[in-house]
């Protein structure tokens, strides 16, 4: 059976949503929102760089799309800085009956113990009102900290601690809000971003830590710890999203912590350079300048490094393609789940079915 998808958003992630859901032999592209007004009438494969066009031209028209009556929505637009107003756009596609994968906002994740109850019932409520499911998932938070992590628990005699690192140089990453308002890249060092008050690291990140718990049927003390490391510019640097100038914030080092009886059992951590050659103390991926690298200490010690980068060889760019396509293969599965909302200790096995080259 063929899916009717809707593609919400052609940012950085949803121009590679886009191009997924062509590629995917079980699901069909009716409709592209835009939020940009220079973008509505254009198709869908200009849009996403395709070089051909697909016969779907983006619109603004929120009711137009749900009018379509799709059986899911890829949603990417940015959530980062509206969660709330976010959340109550994907209650309404739920009420409306459209099953729905998002890419955020990402406590949503696995939001149990992390936002009020309340909030989680109320996704409940309207995806069982809709009968219809939502899945928020990606790479980080998602398939990076959750799924093969957890896999790599089942290889396990004895888990002592388990530790899910992203390495990457964010030189190329363009999000412009995400970099400068939200990590704080190229501000003052005494300044505070949105991401480090306190609470707000754990928000993020912690429904990665929670969601490992869970699936290790494991009960952390409370709350979550948060640990930062800030580093100053050592000089001018220039990223594609924001200028960073000598002695204003250039690097960040975090750990979200889910400890047992004061002891760390699974921590999500974070070393986030802004050119390749700063921090050379830090850990480094083996291959390239982005990696996801799983330790695993106890009876086996055991390590994963996770690297991927485009064809053009830039890691930032195959992170929205990851992030993109772990939404659209969970497609099928979404809205074959029960409704309400649906975390990847729900799902089947996710695969790329469909999409190996032919020829």
């Amino acid at each position: 059976m063929t899916l009717r998808v809707v593609e919400w958003s052609t940012g950085t992630v949803g121009r590679h949503a886009i191009a997924g859901i062509d590629a995917h032999p079980d699901l069909e592209l009716i409709g592209v929102w835009v939020s940009d007004p220079a973008k509505v009438g254009r198709d869908a494969g200009d849009l996403a760089d395709l070089g051909r066009d697909l016969g779907v031209q983006a619109t603004n028209d929120r009711d137009a799309l749900i009018a379509l009556k799709p059986d899911a929505i890829v949603h990417t637009a940015m959530t980062d800085d509206r969660i709330m107003e976010a959340i109550d756009d994907l209650v309404s596609f739920l009420e409306a009956g459209i099953n729905v994968v998002s890419s955020g906002p990402v406590v949503l994740q696995f939001p149990m113990g992390i936002i009020p109850d309340a909030m989680v019932e109320r996704i409940v409520a309207a995806g069982k009102a809709g009968k219809a499911s939502l899945h928020v998932n990606g790479i980080d938070p998602g398939f990076a900290n959750d799924v093969l992590p957890l896999s790599m628990t089942s290889l396990s005699q004895r888990i002592d601690e388990i530790r899910c690192l992203e390495i990457a140089d964010y030189s190329t990453y363009y999000q412009p809000v995400v970099m400068k308002q939200i990590f704080g890249f190229g501000e003052p060092m005494d300044a505070t971003p949105m991401l480090l008050n306190p609470g707000v690291l754990s928000l993020a990140w912690g429904s990665v830590v929670r969601q490992l718990a869970a699936g290790l049927d494991i009960t952390l003390d409370e709350p979550l710890v948060e640990r930062v490391e800030r580093v100053a510019a050592d000089r001018d640097y220039s990223t594609v999203s924001v200028e960073i100038a000598t002695g204003t914030m250039a690097a960040l080092h975090f750990e979200v912590v889910g400890q047992v009886n004061g002891v760390d059992r699974i921590v999500l951590e974070h070393f986030t350079r802004t050119h390749p050659e700063q921090c050379p103390d830090w850990p480094k991926p083996a291959k390239g300048d982005g990696c996801y690298r799983i330790s695993i200490t106890g009876e086996p010690e055991m390590e994963v490094e996770f690297t991927h980068h485009g064809e053009n060889g830039d890691h930032n760019v195959s992170g929205m393609i990851v992030t993109a396509q772990r939404l659209v293969t969970a497609v099928p599965a979404v809205v074959a789940a029960e409704p309400g909302l649906v975390t990847a200790l729900d799902l089947p096995l996710v695969t790329g079915r469909g999409l190996v080259a032919k020829g």
